[in-house]
C-alpha cells in the first residue's frame, strides 16, 4: 500500500501539467496542455472522445511518458517510466477499460500485481483474504464473493471491484476514468459517498466522466480539453452547462434530443413481440410488441433482467417458457447467426463495445462487413471495391471519418468506435436495433449524434429496442418505455407520461404504471 504521509505544502497543487504533449506518429493526442488541480479537490476532466483525457490519465499512471514538457506531484517533479513508479508516488487508477483479469477470482485480482507477501516470498492468502473482505465490508460491498471468477460478474459490479482495487492501495490522488459509465441509480450513490469519505481525507480526485449531472454532484473543479489542448480551468459552478458543452464539442448543441414526430399517424406494423417469455437466466413472463418505426425504451436498475431479455431476443439466451414473434409469426431464434438472417433481420449492440461489438485488431472497413461478407464474396474471392465502397457510404451516413475504414478500430476514439458497432448493423440492412446502453462512455457531442442517428433510422421504418442507464434518454428519446423488476417487466409508460420519476418510481420497486396488452 502507497504512503500516505507528506501531504505537501499547504497551497501547492497536488498535480500540475505543464506544457505537457504527447503525440502518436501523426495523431496529436495533448498539445501543449497546461493545468493544475489543487489538493483534496475532486476535480472532473471533461472533453470529447479523443479530446485528450485518456492520455492525460495515462501519463499521470505511469502508462506513458509526455514527449515534451512536465508534470508535477504536490510541487515536485515527476516522470514515471512505469506504472509501479506512478504508485510509489501514491497515484492509484481506476479505469474505464478495465484492468481485471477475467478468468481469476475477485481475491486474485485484488492482490494484482503484488499482494502480501511473506519471508518466504509467498502470497500470504489468509491475511490478505481479511484484509480484502474487510476492505469489502467497509465499501459497502459485502455481497462481493471473494472466489467468483471476475468474468461470470456483471459489468457494474466489475467496475466496482476496479474501483475497491485502486482504494485498497491508500492513495493519495485517485484518477476515476469514467467510474459511472457501467453503474446504475444506487451504485452512483455508492460512489457519491466513497466520494465524500476521500475529500474528508483530503485524497485528490480526478473524475473523468460525460455525464455533467455526476460533475455538479462530485466535483469541485473542472478542466475542459478539446483537440488535446486547454480549453479552460475553474470552479464547476462558474461554469452553466451551456457553456460546458459549448467549450467541450467547440459547438453550441441547441437540443440534445432530436424531437419526436408529431404528424406521423401511427407506428407500422408489429416487426418484433414477445410473448410471456422466460429464459435460463433472470427473465421471468415477459411480453412486449415493437413497431416498425417505434424506438421502444426499456428502463431498470442494474440485473433487473433487461439484458436477459436482449440476449433472449439475439439468440443469445435460452427462452425457456413463452415464444417470440417475428412479423406476427411465432419463431424460434437459437442462435446471433438465426437473428442477423436477412427474413428476420435483429441486431444487437451490447454494452461493451471493446469485447463484445468489435474486434479491436481488425480495421473499421473489417469490423462493419464481417457480418455480411459473404454479399462481397465471388467464388473464393472477396471483392474489395465494392467491400469499400459500401462501408465508405455507410461510415459517411454515421459521420465517421473515411480513414476508419483502414485504421484498426483499436486506435480509435471510443466515439468512432460505437458508432462502426452501429454502422455494421445498418450495412446489413437490419430491421430491428437492439441498443443496449449504446451511449455508455460517449462524449455530449457524439452523443447528440447518436441520438439523431437513433431517430433517423426508426422515422425510416426501423424498429428500436433501447435500453440505457441515463434515464433522460429514455424520456426524451423514446416513444414509450418498459421498466423491469426483479425480472419483470412491471410497467408500461406511454409517452406523454414519460418522466424520470415515474421510470424510477418502477424500477424501485414502488407503484407502477398498469400495462397494456402485448
Amino acid at each position: 500500500m502507497s504512503d500516505t504521509t507528506h501531504p505537501g505544502a499547504a497551497g501547492v497543487p497536488a498535480i500540475s501539467v505543464e506544457h505537457a504533449r504527447k503525440a502518436y506518429g501523426a495523431t496529436i493526442a495533448v498539445d501543449d496542455a497546461s493545468f493544475s488541480i489543487a489538493q483534496g479537490a475532486v476535480h472532473a476532466l471533461l472533453g470529447e472522445n479523443g479530446a485528450g483525457k485518456s492520455t492525460i490519465v495515462k501519463l499521470l499512471s505511469g502508462l506513458t511518458q509526455p514527449d515534451s514538457g512536465s508534470l508535477r506531484l504536490f510541487g515536485e517533479d515527476a516522470r514515471f517510466s512505469s506504472p509501479r513508479d506512478a504508485q510509489a508516488r501514491g497515484i492509484q487508477t481506476a479505469f474505464q477499460e478495465m484492468t481485471l483479469v477475467g478468468d481469476l477470482t475477485v481475491l486474485d485480482n485484488m492482490l494484482l500485481p503484488r499482494g502480501q507477501v511473506g519471508p518466504s516470498g509467498m502470497i500470504r492468502r489468509r491475511q490478505a483474504r481479511a484484509l480484502v473482505a474487510a476492505h469489502f465490508d467497509a465499501l459497502g460491498m459485502r455481497d462481493v464473493r471473494l472466489d467468483d471468477e471476475i468474468g461470470e460478474l456483471d459489468l457494474a459490479v466489475q467496475q466496482k471491484i476496479e474501483i475497491a482495487r485502486a482504494l485498497f492501495r491508500k492513495p493519495r490522488i485517485l484518477l476515476l476514468d469514467e467510474p459511472t459509465s457501467t453503474l446504475t441509480g444506487r451504485d452512483v450513490e455508492w460512489l457519491g459517498g466513497i466520494i465524500e469519505r476521500l475529500c474528508a481525507e483530503s485524497v485528490t480526485i480526478v473524475f473523468i466522466s460525460h455525464r455533467l449531472r455526476e460533475v455538479r454532484a462530485f466535483c469541485d473543479t473542472m478542466t475542459v480539453l478539446r483537440n488535446g489542448r486547454h480549453i479552460a480551468t475553474g470552479p464547476v459552478a462558474s461554469y452553466p452547462d451551456d457553456e460546458v458543452i459549448r467549450m467541450i464539442a467547440g459547438r453550441a448543441l441547441s437540443h440534445a434530443f432530436p424531437p419526436r414526430p408529431k404528424d406521423r399517424p401511427g407506428f407500422g406494423a408489429e416487426v418484433l413481440a414477445a410473448e410471456r417469455i422466460s429464459t435460463s437466466g433472470k427473465l421471468r413472463d415477459a411480453s412486449f410488441s415493437l413497431r416498425a418505426g417505434e424506438i421502444l425504451g426499456v428502463a431498470g436498475l442494474q440485473g433487473m433482467g433487461q439484458l436477459d431479455l436482449f440476449l433472449a431476443c439475439f439468440g443469445m439466451a435460452d427462452v425457456t417458457a413463452g415464444r417470440l414473434r417475428v412479423d406476427g409469426e411465432p419463431i424460434v431464434i437459437t442462435s446471433p447467426t438465426d437473428a442477423v438472417r436477412a427474413n428476420i433481420g435483429i441486431s444487437l449492440v451490447p454494452e461493451d463495445r471493446k469485447t463484445e461489438a468489435l474486434s479491436l485488431t481488425l480495421s473499421g472497413m473489417h469490423n462493419a462487413s464481417l457480418p455480411v461478407i459473404d454479399r462481397f464474396t465471388r467464388g473464393p474471392l472477396i471483392d474489395v471495391a465494392r467491400e469499400t465502397a459500401a462501408v465508405e457510404a455507410i461510415f459517411e451516413r454515421v459521420d465517421v471519418d473515411r480513414r476508419a475504414l483502414w485504421t484498426r478500430v483499436g486506435a480509435l476514439s471510443g466515439g468512432n468506435q460505437q458508432k462502426i458497432a452501429i454502422a455494421k448493423w445498418l450495412l446489413a440492412e437490419s430491421r430491428v436495433l437492439l441498443l443496449f446502453d449504446p451511449t455508455r462512455g460517449i462524449d455530449v457531442g457524439t452523443k447528440n449524434e447518436l441520438y439523431r442517428l437513433i431517430r433517423a433510422y426508426a422515422d425510416a421504418g426501423g424498429a428500436v429496442l433501447l435500453h440505457s442507464t441515463e434515464i433522460p434518454e429514455l424520456v426524451y428519446l423514446c416513444d414509450r418505455a418498459l421498466v423491469c423488476y426483479a425480472g419483470r417487466i412491471v410497467s408500461e409508460i406511454p409517452a406523454d407520461q414519460l418522466s424520470e420519476e415515474a421510470i424510477l418510481r418502477a424500477a424501485l420497486g414502488a407503484e407502477a404504471v398498469p400495462r397494456r396488452a402485448a
